[in-house]
């Protein structure tokens, strides 16, 4: 049955979410601008890609705690160590943040809060990151501290296109067939370069062709280093500005009209949370454990499991028996009911696609999914609780449903409940985010100038693992289900990140330099965004299939990105 309409006071609370809080608690304890003759922030002020005077002139310069009571360290170990724990915050936002906007998806569908306020909240980490690197006291700071924000958009970007693109390339790959077109679930031929690969569908090029459009600002903003002009860089500034802006809305509207790409982010939840809640009820009727004490699966077990499914006795698993034993299962907040599980169940499983499961299939199957439960939960004891906890994790990370107990609780398919629930994660992962990137700033800032490594360089590696690295993971993990099905929406999923990264982080990024007057030094860095997005965009716009050795393409693309930076930079004079 249905769940009851959808409360609406989610959204005036969601609106002040976006228009209150964030800006609030990222303002933190700086000054917007400050240009005035501050001895000490001038004295902290560095060069945009080298140390600064002072420091490579040995003089102890001091720290400020950042909101007055934090830690703060001019020591090199020091300053890694806040990195990685103010990096260790944002990335538990970032994952609040998902889990609470995935949750809203769930209980309001595609619609106006799904096109306008979900893809904002996924790319909120990064955009609060940036918008912190640029208001630092005064407009010496803020041009080298906003270096940061520029090699988070561009780290993200880089990561998503090169490194994940890649990854889920080689853990999705499967056979291709004569035509080129991967077999789902069949990996025989190892990694044989151009004979095995991965295969999507059209939507999924049509996400990718989104993705090369929304590099228009950073074309724009390139002009006058294209023609080789002196000046006019404010008004591209600006321009790229209001283009990014106007690309923002749009995409949004979009997604509000044509609401597919929102029905994909949907579907790729609920795959991730149907595997789990299956898990769970084919335990609770199972004789015995699916692992042993040491996690290895008890195939006997899953045999005995079999048997007692197969009602008729005939060796094989029809789709009515298969929905007789799944009908059971509730997937509480989920709109998710006993036929569309049997589908998925019957997708996944029949790998000889001839709608029915063998007990090979089965087993098969069983050993799959409960491989992915332990490779997501680290756990020594691999008892009933287990798969519990596997249950109660997906629900936390990948649709935003908090923990909860075997006994059905008050609350349960109680939309606004849930509503509630949404909400204050979404709450705890702005607060956080909003909290922990002004100090993180800080940290990388000094850190830079405590080893002379440009700021750039390490905001271009270390941040993006802090906001990204929770969608990475779990897209591995779904790309690894070496399904064209699976693999699409894990594409989507990455397509869609670089989208929002090129609209909203770089109109936030060109607001700053905008609003602050400061001098447009980023000509390298918004190359290198630019060629990578242009050829992976082109890359995936126009074909459906990727041999093994297209990944190779993406992981060369990452250094060679961060070296055109440096050789354009530093020897060529770009900065």
């Amino acid at each position: 049955m249905a769940p009851p309409p959808p409360p609406t006071r989610c959204l005036p609370v969601l609106l002040l979410l976006l228009l209150v809080v964030a800006p609030l608690l990222a303002h933190g304890r700086r000054p917007f601008i400050s240009d005035g003759g501050n001895a000490n922030a001038n004295a902290n002020a560095s060069v945009l890609r080298l140390p600064s005077a002072a420091a490579a002139a040995g003089e102890d310069m001091g720290c400020e705690m950042s909101y007055g009571f934090l830690p703060c360290t001019t020591t090199a170990w020091g300053n890694l160590f806040l990195v990685l724990a103010y990096g260790f915050l944002m990335f538990k936002s970032a994952t609040y943040l998902s889990s609470g906007s995935e949750m809203l998806l769930q209980i309001l569908g595609p619609g106006i809060v799904g096109g306008l306020f979900l893809p904002i909240l996924g790319a909120l980490p990064d955009a609060l990151l940036i918008l912190v690197s640029g208001l630092s006291g005064t407009k010496e700071v803020a041009q080298s501290q906003v270096l940061i924000g520029m090699g988070l958009l561009a780290g993200s970007t880089v990561m998503l296109l090169t490194l994940l693109w890649g990854s889920c390339v080689v853990v999705g790959k499967c056979d291709l067939s004569e035509n080129s077109t991967a077999i789902d679930s069949r990996d025989t031929k190892g990694f044989s370069l151009l004979g095995s690969g991965v295969s999507t569908d059209k939507q999924t090029s049509y996400a990718a062709r989104i993705m090369a459009i929304s590099v228009l600002p950073f074309i724009i903003v390139q002009i006058p280093k294209i023609f080789k002009l002196h000046s006019g860089h404010q008004i591209t500034v600006l321009i790229g500005l209001i283009v990014a802006a106007l690309l923002l809305l749009s995409y949004c509207l979009y997604q509000v009209f044509q609401p597919w790409i929102q029905r994909r982010r949907l579907e790729y939840t609920r795959l991730k949370y149907v595997m789990s809640g299956l898990l769970r009820h084919a335990q609770k009727h199972s004789i015995g454990c699916l692992l042993d004490d040491e996690g290895r699966p008890n195939v006997s077990v899953i045999e005995k499991l079999f048997h007692r499914i197969d009602q008729d006795n005939d060796g094989k698993l029809e789709r009515g028996e298969l929905q007789a034993f799944i009908v059971g299962i509730n997937f509480e907040d989920i709109d998710w009911n006993s036929n569309l599980a049997a589908d998925q169940v019957m997708a996944d499983f029949d790998t000889s696609r001839n709608h029915f499961i063998e007990k090979g299939e089965f087993v098969n199957g069983m050993l799959r999914w409960l491989d992915e439960a332990k490779r997501t939960v680290t756990s020594g004891a691999y008892s009933k609780k287990f798969l519990n906890d596997f249950h109660a994790r997906t629900r936390d990370e990948q649709t935003g449903l908090l923990d909860k107990d075997e006994e059905e609780g008050e609350a349960d398919g109680n939309p606004t409940w849930t509503c509630i629930k949404a909400i204050l994660l979404l709450l705890l992962g702005t607060a956080m985010a909003a909290a922990s990137a002004d100090p993180l700033v800080d940290a990388v800032h000094n850190f830079s100038n405590a080893t002379h490594i440009p700021s750039f360089f390490i905001s271009f590696i270390v941040m993006p693992l802090a906001t990204n690295s929770s969608e990475a993971v779990s897209a591995i993990i779904f790309a690894s289900r070496k399904k064209k099905r699976t693999l699409s929406l894990t594409f989507s999923e990455v397509y869609g990140g670089v989208t929002m990264n090129n609209i909203l982080c770089l109109a936030v990024f060109l607001a700053l330099v905008y609003v602050r007057g400061l001098t447009w030094d980023f000509s390298s860095e918004i190359l290198i965004i630019l060629l990578v997005c242009i050829i992976m965009g082109l890359f995936t716009s126009f074909r459906t299939d990727f041999p093994l050795w297209t990944c190779f393409v993406a992981f060369l693309l990452y250094p060679l990105s961060l070296i055109m930076v440096y050789i354009l930079d530093y020897k060529f004079g770009w900065s």
